[in-house]
């Protein structure tokens, strides 16, 4: 029996450390986590949320408005693009991409953009026709298109969230992403696609998970979550500076997802769940987060549920926080304005989120001027 029990023993401490597995650490040191100080902290605004069942689906990532009479648009695990109708409040299943749509934007001829996680970047009429834009940037598959932002001159701007860890070939969209959070190896990319030329060229690379993507409403800069950094970038779109970013908000208490442009001019984000403790220990520490690969799913790192979305202005000032310690409506992956109503977004749930707007949203914004 003993015998056995070393064996065991020997097998399992062998296991942790030398089995396989998809990920190549990079140390890091994370910054410590601030927890919920200041405009930050913890209160319920987000308790009250009204849920709006999505016909059976699930995961709506992320919201647009409509040119079509004000109609609201999202997107789900199952792959439909649902379309709800706020003043009848019918809700129908539009199109099936066939993939996994993420981030959506419209272009100016009202067409809708779709960042599609396993086929790029799509384009979808009005008739409901699917055409390809572009799932190849350098000759190399686009893995994971994640969110997308048209500018006012019509070039789209859209993430790709991890070049190592596709979506489709990693098991979805949320196994890749803990892969690539573990990993923190800098597959990020911010791509952009000038429909003039057809062309797609790499803008920014060696990002940690390139998430949501806004551009300014003069279209002098774009804002661009970094999940795996825990922060929010600015990256200039034209003058001097095109091209270079600075960091806009740093260390924040959760991961943030979606960034989404309001009507007054401010943003909102998504902070789709708060920081992970076992993560930011690890971050030095490459060997142990492939133990920590190695462990059952269930004893890995994962989102907690947690409501949180705040807006904030073109210079990274917080403007108002809305939380939901308890997660009834939880691992928010953005918000929108429209109609009176502050909709919200989530990854898991089976449901739009939405509040009354005249509590909940920023009076006044600023943006900034063209650099």
């Amino acid at each position: 029996m003993k015998k056995i029990l070393v064996l065991s023993v020997l097998a399992l401490v062998a296991y942790l450390l030398l089995w396989p597995v998809p990920i190549t650490p990079v140390a890091w040191n994370a910054p410590q986590d601030p927890g919920y100080p200041g405009v930050f902290e913890r209160n319920n605004a987000l308790a009250d949320i009204e849920r709006l069942d999505i016909d059976g689906l699930s995961g709506p990532e992320a919201l647009a408005i409509g040119p079509d009479d004000g109609h609201i648009y999202s997107t789900t695990h199952e792959g439909w693009l649902i379309r709800f109708d706020s003043n009848t409040g019918v809700m129908e299943r539009w199109v099936n991409t066939g993939g996994r749509p993420l981030g959506i934007s419209f272009d100016q001829q009202g067409h809708l953009i779709v960042a599609d996680a396993y086929r790029g970047l799509l384009s979808v009429a009005p008739d409901s026709t699917i055409n390809v834009l572009t799932d190849t940037v350098n000759g190399e598959p686009i893995r994971y298109a994640d969110d997308v932002d048209v500018a006012p001159d019509g070039r789209i701007w859209f993430s790709d969230a991890s070049s190592k860890f596709g979506a489709e070939a990693y098991g979805g969209t949320y196994e890749a992403s803990l892969l690539d959070l573990m990993e923190h190896g800098g597959h990020g990319r911010l791509l952009m696609y000038d429909p003039v030329s057809a062309e797609t060229s790499v803008v920014l690379d060696g990002l940690n998970f390139a998430n949501g993507v806004a551009v300014s409403p003069d279209g002098s800069y774009l804002l661009l979550a970094e999940t795996g950094r825990y922060r929010v970038l600015k990256v200039w779109l034209r003058g001097g500076r095109a091209g270079q970013y600075d960091v806009l908000i740093d260390n924040l208490p959760g991961f943030p997802d979606n960034v989404e442009r309001s009507p007054q001019g401010h943003y909102w984000v998504g902070l789709v769940s708060p920081r992970s403790p076992a993560i930011d220990a690890l971050s030095a520490y490459p060997w142990l987060r492939k133990v920590a690969q190695r462990l059952p799913a269930a004893l890995r790192p994962s989102a907690q549920f947690y409501g949180h979305v705040f807006a904030m202005d073109g210079e990274g000032e917080v403007l108002v926080s809305l939380q939901d310690p308890e997660g009834g409506y939880h691992t928010t992956t953005g918000a929108m304005e429209h109609d009176g109503w502050l909709w919200v977004s989530s990854l898991q749930e089976s449901a739009f989120g939405r509040l009354r707007g005249d509590e909940h949203v920023p009076r006044t914004s600023t943006v900034s001027p063209p650099q």
